[in-house]
């Protein structure tokens, strides 16, 4: 089997959609069924996808495109640039890794939109601002109705997707041949732990971690004020510092100004764009590893920190509880309490340190593989 994933997409640092397709890309390409996995980037890509990413196996292979970066230029590409390139490829699926638009018709090969990570157009429409949300919402509408199987990361966004699109939607009334569940997998039995070039030994402080992109959803300004009262009470020294791992956002600019408000210059540390092994290494060493999320789709970072152990703070919503453990702490983010927050906080710093964490199958990558593959023969069995 011959998969192709597009992943032309405009940043010119690792991203998380691109973690996401070079994640399927290697579990795929461990399996026997599969002989070829093609990844289509951006020609600004290819410097960070040979130093970021493991693309050792001789199954994957990287096809760079001419294109200019703009949103124009790459959309106008996904709409005749992509099927001419594919048709000529001739994959027997093409796995679409994030949503972008594109005519069915002019694909020979069936199509399955996995980039149905979350439902924020429709959820948090205010972190992509307007008009830019419209065109979002456009994108997500126009890829789900056009696929012909669609995979949702979890079972909470499946739930979304049925309740924003089949139940209230009247233009997206045709049924898509497949649907199903596929989480995101966590394997890092080949990284090597790397401390992050910012971190100084010399002067290194005990802290707590976050990974997340500077976004409203992802309540970063309710963990800074809950970091500044933990150091306030006496919870954690006056040099403890929270280390915020994420790329810019729609939020970036009022969380600086919040650092700056609340005199934390050297005890908040924002960095992005990290390896696998920088990003290990925070995992292991943090006192405490914080997500404090309205919403999520899935959350990869919270199932990251709980393969290495760490100690968990994370919001009470639903997805947290699907993918979570009983070794997280919960707290309850519709208070929009940094109190609340930091004492349990307070509460997590202070417990035992976990060590009985067995490795959730559900994130493995034999698993998820298997689960694609089986997507794939279902998909194709439709489309034949």
């Amino acid at each position: 089997m011959h998969v192709l994933i597009p992943v032309l997409h405009r940043p010119i640092k690792p991203t998380g959609v691109c973690r996401h397709a070079v994640n399927i890309a290697q579990c795929l390409a461990e399996t026997n069924e599969v002989s070829r996995v093609t990844l289509l980037i951006g020609e600004w890509q290819n410097e960070y996808f040979e130093q970021s990413f493991n693309l050792d196996s001789p199954k994957i292979q990287t096809v760079s495109i001419v294109v200019k970066r703009g949103a124009a230029a790459r959309n106008i590409w996904y709409l005749n640039g992509l099927p001419k390139v594919a048709n000529k490829l001739k994959p027997d699926i093409i796995h679409m890794s994030f949503p972008f638009p594109f005519l069915r018709s002019r694909f020979e090969a069936p199509i399955v939109c996995s980039s149905i990570h979350d439902l924020y157009p429709f959820e948090y429409p205010e972190n992509f601002g307007y008009p830019q949300v419209w065109f979002n919402q456009w994108f997500l509408k126009q890829s789900i109705n056009s696929s012909d199987g669609l995979a949702c990361v979890s079972k909470v966004t499946l739930d979304k997707l049925h309740h924003f699109f089949s139940r209230k939607d009247k233009d997206l009334e045709k049924e898509v041949q497949t649907q199903a569940v596929v989480y995101n997998y966590v394997d890092f039995s080949t990284v090597e732990l790397q401390r992050p070039a910012t971190i100084d030994t010399e002067t290194y402080k005990p802290f707590i971690l976050s990974v997340a992109q500077h976004r409203k959803n992802k309540n970063l300004d309710l963990l800074i004020r809950a970091h500044k009262a933990l150091i306030k009470s006496g919870s954690v020294s006056a040099d403890a510092q929270l280390i915020l791992v994420g790329s810019n956002g729609p939020e970036t600019e009022g969380l600086h100004q919040l650092v700056e408000a609340l005199d934390l210059r050297s005890q908040v540390i924002f960095l992005s764009a990290l390896s696998d092994g920088e990003l290990c290494w925070l995992y292991q060493n943090c006192e405490l590893f914080v997500i404090p999320s309205s919403t999520e789709g899935f959350c990869l970072p919270l199932v990251e920190a709980l393969a290495w152990s760490s100690k968990v703070v994370c919001s009470d919503i639903p997805i947290f509880q699907e993918v979570g453990s009983s070794s997280c702490t919960y707290f309850d983010v519709a208070t929009e309490s940094a109190t609340i927050l930091s004492e349990t906080m307070k509460v997590a710093i202070s417990a035992k340190q976990p060590t009985d964490i067995c490795p959730d199958l559900r994130f493995s990558k034999g698993h998820v593989a298997r689960q694609l593959l089986t997507f794939y023969t279902s998909i194709n069995k439709s489309h034949g």
